[in-house]
């Protein structure tokens, strides 16, 4: 009987320090799986905007991407501030240029170069191998000239054009669906260098990069743009997609340089989709809850 007693106790006391260690650790991995995904997000921001929150060149990781479209509503968050500042007296013309060269320095013109680079290989180029090695020069050429100025015109005139009804919301939720877009494309589309910017935020990806960017795109559209913003979510994904699609056929993948062509013109559809859509549809945008 004791000893049937002594063996049972052992037995249980063999068990309990195992499950309570398998709990410890449980909870270590827990807390390990917090901190990466914090870490990602200052990766994000390290990555994507002008902020020292990274050492420099170390890069992103793909979990990074999950955080995109939340690193475009704190931008948009920025130049919601630096509107209502500047409304105080200024002409819409030149809150547009501010507006405008504060993104371009909160984002390092990071996506801006992409662009630039896309259009003098996209143009300059005969064969995917000819547009690679163009993309790859640090030179600027003439098709980069010309579609530069050509976005910076677009984008200035947009911003200084976007209607007061929906105004601080269209500032808010753009560049957060043009990064959403950025997010889609390399998701769905491989990457075609084995080294570059583009290399860190492909390798493993999940489920769940996607997922966040998703409920963050859609939550910022429905509270400050309401049911309309989601119209402008559905053509920037749509967009971005086609996009992808058109520059893995000319360049046989992805590269850097593409997502920021991708974000620059996701950008732009989503101030121009704006300004059209919030004067002709204003029931769609006054449903909004922000």
């Amino acid at each position: 009987m004791g000893r049937s007693a002594g063996h049972g106790h052992r037995g249980c006391g063999g068990r309990l320090p195992q499950r309570d260690g398998h709990v410890r650790r449980g909870g270590s991995l827990g807390r390990d799986e917090r901190a990466s995904r914090v870490n990602s997000l200052r990766h994000a921001f390290g990555f994507l905007t002008i902020l020292p929150v990274t050492p420099a060149g170390e890069p992103p990781g793909s979990a990074a991407r999950a955080w995109f479209p939340f690193v475009g509503l704190a931008l948009g968050a920025a130049l919601v501030g630096l509107d209502a500042a500047a409304r105080e007296g200024l002409p819409p013309i030149v809150i547009g240029a501010l507006l405008l060269c504060a993104l371009l320095i909160l984002t390092r013109a990071l996506h801006a170069e992409g662009f630039l680079d896309c259009c003098d290989g996209l143009f300059g180029g005969y064969s995917a191998e000819e547009r690679l090695r163009i993309l790859r020069d640090t030179h600027v050429g003439a098709f980069a000239v010309i579609g530069g100025t050509a976005l910076i015109a677009a984008k200035w005139s947009l911003l200084a054009s976007t209607p007061d009804e929906a105004r601080v919301g269209l500032l808010l939720v753009f560049p957060c669906l043009s990064r959403f877009g950025m997010l889609l494309t390399m998701a769905a589309f491989p990457y075609t260098r084995a080294q570059g910017v583009g290399t860190s935020l492909q390798q493993d990806g999940r489920t769940w990069h996607v997922a966040v960017g998703v409920i963050t795109a859609v939550l910022a559209s429905v509270v400050f743009l309401g049911p309309g913003g989601l119209v402008l979510l559905g053509a920037v994904s749509v967009a971005a997609l086609g996009l992808g699609r058109w520059l893995v056929g000319k360049l046989g993948g992805m590269t850097g340089d593409g997502y920021g062509a991708v974000n620059e013109l996701g950008e732009v559809l989503a101030l121009l989709l704006g300004i059209a859509l919030v004067p002709a549809l204003p029931d769609l945008f006054e449903m909004r809850i922000w």
